[in-house]
């Protein structure tokens, strides 16, 4: 063979992994919950051709076997390349531990309220198989789960700090009462349907939501401390992604940046039930209205296999929607159902569908956390096989943690350069400004901020209350947004109360609360109060002008009326089942004064001040005078009076509660010229304990009535100026026996234990946490001063079930007396 020169190219192939096409769109969703698709050992591979050109000259054929050989020496070589450069042997397989070769994994949680515990269990056993997340995409509960797992805190710690806090009472914004001011405990003591009407520009609205999520929020912030609030969330130790609903549009928004605590908020304001909230200029919903389990909005951060967790709700049958919102519910479910189908319909064989089994988790069972915890776990579990594919070695993960630890940009002792407040209503600047105990200069602490603006948001001003901490070019600027409420400047509170014994004798009575604040810069606000009813008619009208509010203190001038019909019983002592009101009194008040109130902290107020007060009392009954019936005159007295009232509230709730104490006291005394003056001291008392389902309170009452001339027995109870209407006794846990109201006198001693039971239901005929109670009751009443204490109790016991209803405390019970006296009562409304 003649010598001569060749140039030969060979062409090498290196193989990298990159995702698997999508199957066919008959195989998807075809598969089942939880199924992964497998390509065998190359399920990952392809290949790219590099090109590698070799100059080699044959001179004889003698030279060419030394070629050749040197050529396969450096094919081997050049074919090890990619295996060395990974730190293997040319001889191992591909291993699919590798960290660096592996596919890139996203985490898709899906909403469902409580039900999202699931995804706290389905986190801990991800970690505990080693399989990495890079991306996690979330919805409503699942945003909140994700978002925080995503910010550097690990399934342990999550689990941890969210069995540390009453979860269902921050969700709902249920407040720690005794921390709120005296006045908005005096509201719902008196209006317990807690519906709340604002008007505005000739129209009444509703809130947008029956929860504003303000404490969700707070505890979300806390929890995000470390991270700055106009952050890119793809540099969170995970990238993370929040789904959200556009109100106007009804477009799905993607939060991609911000305050990370607000994504999570919005991404869970359900319709209806949290109120919406405002992001860049747009007003936010639930995610889960457009996609509720965000599987496209993962493959568009770049992820080659999704792991999705589905714990949405299943359909009720048919015979359990008993109701308008059951039926509502599923209305929802249905809707919803429909987008995640949509979504499943996205996932690639490769993909992981995890549907934990929640039967017995509603929405709203936020008690029955660690049943959803290890529903997660188990439902990761049944796929432990497919997922452990993407299961790195120890090493590799430890590599992978230690790259996805959490650096917060905000290091301790981060000073706070500027503050800026707004406001968007008639409360000022300058009095958010006062409120608040940051300054310039201070060292950032999210928690004891957050519990400062949680003190703010309880003065009943506002709406929301919330911080961010914008750092621009090394400037750290705290914002305060404090936002007015949004469905009025003047407001109306409802409340209902009906008391029934079966047998004719009854009452009802219908309350009106009208709270206009804010009537001038200083704080002035106008309170109005209106009882309607069957036996009884007030209005109380009130204006408080602050004097020093960072101290509390305000002066209210008042005027108010109250009308009362009540029943006369004269009969011998002891009252029987066969005891009738014989006659009734009216009796009318009228009184205007000027208080000053001081508040003591939270714990309630004192107010002292002067009145002016007429009484009057009509007996309508004829009485025989020679024979011929004449009818009794009004009786009437007035006097200038100096009063002092003490209100002790700490009370958890003012209609079941469980721990606290309440106390009420008031002394009105008369002075000047008048002939005949009249002096009252009334108080009484409550205090709650609980153990477990086991709750116990004492209830004490006493009053007494001074500077009149002894009522007799003849008139009911009217003597002397006769205008004073006395104490009552009787009705339903006051005297449970008798008829409301059966019992009068100048003076009172009552006492009640009472030991509830919590039924431990969700829902029992509408009630809302409903219990079981026993209660033992003994008191009486006086006429005279001298026999005040003396002879014989009134005693009484009842055995009731009661709870909270849409329209208010609803009880039902029995009650027995001795001498055969007994009743069975239907009461609506509070009983304290």
């Amino acid at each position: 063979m003649g010598s001569g020169q060749y140039s030969v190219t060979f062409a090498l192939k290196s193989i990298h992994r990159r995702a698997p096409p999508a199957p066919p769109a008959s195989d998807r969703g075809a598969t089942g919950p939880s199924r992964l698709w497998n390509h065998g050992g190359c399920a990952f591979a392809t290949t790219r051709s590099v090109p590698i050109r070799i100059r080699m000259a044959f001179l004889t054929a003698s030279s060419l076997r030394p070629c050749v050989r040197r050529l396969a020496a450096w094919l081997l070589v050049l074919s090890c390349l990619p295996r060395l450069a990974h730190g293997q042997s040319a001889a191992s397989p591909p291993s699919a531990q590798d960290d660096v070769r592996r596919p890139r994994i996203g985490l898709v949680l899906s909403g469902g309220g409580a039900r999202g515990y699931a995804h706290i269990g389905v986190l801990k056993m991800l970690e505990r198989l080693r399989v990495p997340i890079d991306a996690i995409a979330g919805t409503s509960m699942g945003a909140v789960v994700g978002g925080l797992y995503a910010s550097g805190l690990h399934a342990d710690a999550l689990e941890q700090r969210l069995s540390q806090v009453n979860l269902s009472d921050i969700a709902f914004d249920r407040k720690e009462r005794a921390k709120l001011p005296q006045s908005l405990r005096e509201d719902d003591f008196q209006y317990p349907i807690g519906l709340s009407a604002g008007y505005a520009n000739g129209a009444f609205k509703l809130p947008a939501g029956l929860v504003q999520g303000n404490r969700l929020l707070a505890l979300l912030k806390i929890w995000t401390a470390q991270w700055p609030d106009n952050i890119d969330f793809a540099h969170l130790p995970i990238p993370f992604r929040a789904m959200a609903t556009d109100l106007a549009t009804g477009d799905g928004v993607v939060l991609d940046h911000g305050s990370l605590a607000l994504a999570m908020r919005a991404s869970m304001a359900v319709p209806g039930l949290f109120a919406p909230i405002e992001v860049d200029g747009r007003t936010l919903v639930d995610g889960g209205l457009v996609s509720n389990l965000p599987v496209q909005l993962a493959r568009d951060m770049g992820v080659d296999i999704v792991i999705a967790v589905n714990i949405g709700s299943d359909l009720q049958r048919p015979d359990a929607l008993a109701s308008p919102a059951a039926v509502t519910e599923q209305m929802i479910t249905i809707l919803v159902g429909q987008n995640v189908r949509a979504q499943k319909a996205l996932l690639h064989r490769s993909d992981v569908l995890l549907e934990p089994r929640l039967t017995d988790l509603s929405f709203t069972d936020f008690a029955k956390g660690p049943q959803g915890v290890h529903a997660g776990e188990e439902a990761v579990v049944d796929a432990q096989a497919r997922l452990a594919a993407l299961s790195l070695s120890p090493q590799a993960y430890a590599a992978y943690r230690e790259a996805h630890r959490p650096q917060g940009r905000l290091a301790g002792g981060t000073r706070i350069d500027a503050i800026e407040v707004t406001t968007n209503g008639r409360v000022p600047v300058a009095r958010v400004r006062q409120l608040l105990s940051v300054h310039e200069g201070d060292v950032y602490d999210a928690e004891r901020l957050n519990r400062n603006l949680s003190a703010l948001s309880t003065t009943g001003d506002f709406e929301s209350v919330t911080q961010q901490l914008v750092e621009h070019d090394g400037v750290h600027t705290l914002r305060i947004d404090a936002r007015e409420k949004s469905w009025g400047n003047q407001f109306f509170l409802f409340g209902l109360g009906m008391s029934t014994n079966f047998d004719g004798r009854g009452a009802f009575n219908v309350n009106l609360g009208h709270r206009f604040p804010w009537l001038t810069q200083s704080g002035l606000e106008w309170r109005n109060d209106i009882v309607l009813g069957s036996n009884r008619a007030s209005l109380h009208t009130e204006l408080r002008q602050p004097l020093w509010q960072s101290m509390g203190y305000y002066v209210a001038p008042y005027a108010e009326y109250a009308r009362r019909r009540s029943d006369i019983y004269i009969d011998d002592l002891p009252p029987t089942k066969d005891t009738k009101a014989s006659n009734n009194v009216t009796t009318e008040t009228a009184r205007a004064g000027v208080d000053v109130g001081m508040p003591l902290g939270r714990k309630g107020e004192v107010r002292l001040g002067v009145n002016y007060v007429r009484k009057s009392a009509t007996f309508n009954y004829l009485a025989l005078t020679g024979g011929v019936p004449v009818s009794q005159p009004t009786l009437r007295a007035q006097q200038p009076a100096v009063r002092a009232l003490l209100t002790l509230d700490q009370l958890d709730d003012p209609l079941f509660p469980r721990s606290g104490y309440y106390l009420l006291a008031n002394v009105e005394g008369g002075f000047g010229s008048v002939d005949k003056r009249f002096n009252t001291a009334q108080a009484k008392g409550l205090w709650a304990a609980s153990a477990g389902r086991h709750t116990f309170n004492v209830a004490l009452e006493g009053a007494g009535q001074f500077g009149a001339n002894s009522p007799s027995k003849a008139n009911g109870g009217y003597g002397g100026d006769g205008a004073n209407e006395g104490f009552f006794l009787g009705g339903f846990q006051h005297l449970s026996a008798y008829a409301q109201d059966q019992f009068n006198g100048s003076y009172l001693l009552y006492g009640r234990l009472t030991y509830l039971y919590d039924l431990h239901i969700t829902d029992l005929l509408g009630l809302r946490v409903p219990v079981f109670g026993v209660s033992a009751e003994a008191g009486n009443v006086w006429q005279l001063r001298d026999n005040f204490g003396r002879g014989a109790y009134l005693k009484s016991g009842s055995l009731f079930v009661g709870g909270n209803s849409p329209i208010g405390p609803l009880y039902f019970g029995f009650a027995a007396a001795p001498q055969g006296v007994w009743n069975v009562y239907l009461q609506l409304g509070r009983v304290f």
